[in-house]
């Protein structure tokens, strides 16, 4: 039988690979989607004044389940609009809440959710939101519908949404429902399932709420936004250094994500004849996805470098795979993958990768369902084993880490913080700034080789336990070695702490695996994406196919 290996961990782990992934089949937004055809849904109140302030509620429901988000919307001055995660006021905040909420819940949840982190809301509550206007697009799709003419196209693909969300809470932050009261729902069985749902709800949220505005200001002529151009607006997104310490501090949870992906490229690569409907399916994907790449805006000349670099490399394959290609041979996924890795970059093989999947809903299906963790069963450390087995695993997974020299200042340059000020993580330069001291356990490579050096110098007959008893300093790496013997994808192999690191790859990493498109990055550590742009709407969701976000004007 034929067989291929999953991909080396030590190379795909690596962050220069990892912050090229692109979306796929396997993101959430996309599962979520397929998932969420044939539910009803029901605007339940709709209490806007003119300028489109005021109080919305709809719901969805499937079987006997119910789901309401609820939207407040605020009058906001342009001084006290910002996206940081400390902000005090918003244009608009949202909660999923369980159920059809009450009037006692609304009046409850007015007091609480437009002050997101002053607030408290309960476990009737599941994910908390709030949103900016895009205030240059917001006003200009409101005056044209208002005068019965639909926006400017351009203008809307550069910006590709009418809102940003600036954070997307669940799992009991700020009294919210903890996991394992929903954890078990057979309708949200996929990861971010309930924040999916939130930021598809706003989205329509959006829509209705430029629609009223513009309706007021001028009820004779005003006209509504046409479907096509809703369609291709989605929700924005700021994120910062935030989200870079999660992929570090839930390691079988990415290793889950990751996995699912190597395993779909592996049943692919393996696929003896490849049907011609299943290659001509993945070229048309292919061909409709480079208006996407050429409607990526952006300023950043890192991401103008590598937007560049994934258009030369889809030529490449074009001109030097494609034109001469035998589709008849067997094996021929494995063939192109194995092309595809020696011709193209970084971002171009993992792009093929992820389009590659588009034709296999019996293989991506069952992977979705995988990609979940219950986390707190594999944090326990086997002290009964010996340190000799602990120093294996470490030279066995963590062999690039033990070639650092974490004696010279480039290998230590940075260290992560949580910021007082702004309440969130941050990286900044040891020999620059001070606040060392409170360095968070994020710098694995660092640890590992230290853990390393004390392996070493130990009884290798001794147990973990009592290695343990002497060296509390690197526990933490300790439990991390257990857990990457058994999931190999659980950890990145770069080292977090160096002068070269790119904390936008850990972004895009994460952002990736949530369906994100258009990188945007404003630095190199914080950046713009937009979700759900080219996704059907509400009404279409049950006729709608799973190659929307190939579908832009």
């Amino acid at each position: 039988m034929f067989n291929v290996d999953h991909r080396d961990p030590k190379k795909i782990m690596t962050l220069s690979r990892l912050g090229s992934f692109h979306q796929s089949k396997l993101s959430f937004l996309r599962s979520f989607i397929r998932e969420f055809k044939n539910w009803k849904f029901k605007r339940n109140l709709f209490d806007l004044n003119d300028g489109g302030y005021g109080l919305v509620v709809y719901s969805v429901n499937k079987n006997e389940r119910t789901y309401s988000l609820i939207c407040f919307a605020n009058e906001l001055k342009s001084d006290e609009r910002s996206d940081r995660v400390i902000a005090t006021k918003w244009d608009a905040a949202f909660v999923l809440h369980d159920g059809v909420p009450t009037k006692s819940d609304l009046d409850r949840l007015r007091q609480n959710v437009p002050k997101q982190e002053v607030g408290r809301v309960s476990y009737k509550e599941l994910t908390l939101s709030r949103a900016n206007k895009s205030v240059r697009i917001f006003d200009h799709v409101v005056q044209r519908l208002a005068k019965g003419m639909q926006p400017d196209i351009k203008l809307i693909n550069d910006v590709g949404y009418l809102y940003r969300t600036t954070a997307v809470y669940g799992s009991g932050k700020f009294g919210l429902a903890d996991r394992y009261r929903i954890k078990d729902r057979p309708e949200i069985c996929g990861p971010f399932r309930l924040e999916m749902m939130l930021v598809y709800l706003v989205r329509q949220f959006t829509f209705d709420q430029v629609n009223h505005i513009a309706k007021c200001k001028n009820p004779q002529e005003a006209v509504e936004l046409s479907h096509d151009i809703a369609r291709n607006l989605g929700i924005g997104n700021s994120t910062g250094l935030g989200m870079a310490p999660f992929i570090v501090n839930h390691p079988t949870l990415l290793h889950n994500w990751i996995f699912s992906r190597e395993e779909a490229l592996k049943q692919i690569r393996q696929i003896e004849n490849v049907s011609l409907k299943d290659f001509e399916f993945f070229k048309s994907c292919l061909n409709r996805s480079k208006k996407n790449i050429n409607s990526w805006i952006t300023e950043s000349t890192y991401q103008n470098k590598k937007i560049e670099q994934l258009k030369q490399d889809l030529e490449k394959l074009e001109n030097d795979l494609f034109s001469k290609l035998d589709t008849k041979q067997r094996h021929l996924w494995n063939t192109i993958y194995n092309w595809v890795e020696l011709n193209l970059s970084d971002e171009g093989v993992e792009y093929i990768v992820s389009m590659m999947m588009e034709p296999y809903d019996s293989i991506i299906e069952p992977l979705v369902a995988k990609m979940s963790s219950e986390e707190d069963q594999y944090f326990d450390i086997p002290g009964e084993k010996k340190v000799s087995e602990l120093l294996s695993i470490v030279e066995n997974h963590y062999s690039k880490f033990l070639d650092i020299n974490f004696d010279t200042k480039k290998s230590v340059t940075n260290f992560w913080f949580i910021s007082k000020n702004k309440e969130e993580p941050r990286i900044a330069n040891r020999y620059e700034e001070g606040g060392s001291d409170l360095e968070q356990p994020l710098a694995i490579a660092r640890d590992i080789a230290k853990l390393h050096k004390k392996l070493k110098s130990s009884n290798q007959s001794n147990t973990v336990a009592k290695f343990l008893l002497l060296n509390q300093d690197v526990r933490h790496v300790v439990r991390r070695c257990f857990i990457v013997e058994n999931f190999p994808y659980s950890e990145i192999q770069d080292n977090t702490i160096d002068e070269n690191l790119v904390p936008i790859d850990m972004l895009r990493l994460k952002l990736s695996f949530f369906g994100a498109q258009k990188f945007d990055p404003r630095s190199d550590k914080w950046l713009r994406i937009s979700m759900y742009q080219g996704a059907p709407l509400i009404h279409e969701l049950n006729s709608s196919n799973d190659t929307w976000m190939y579908n832009l004007i």
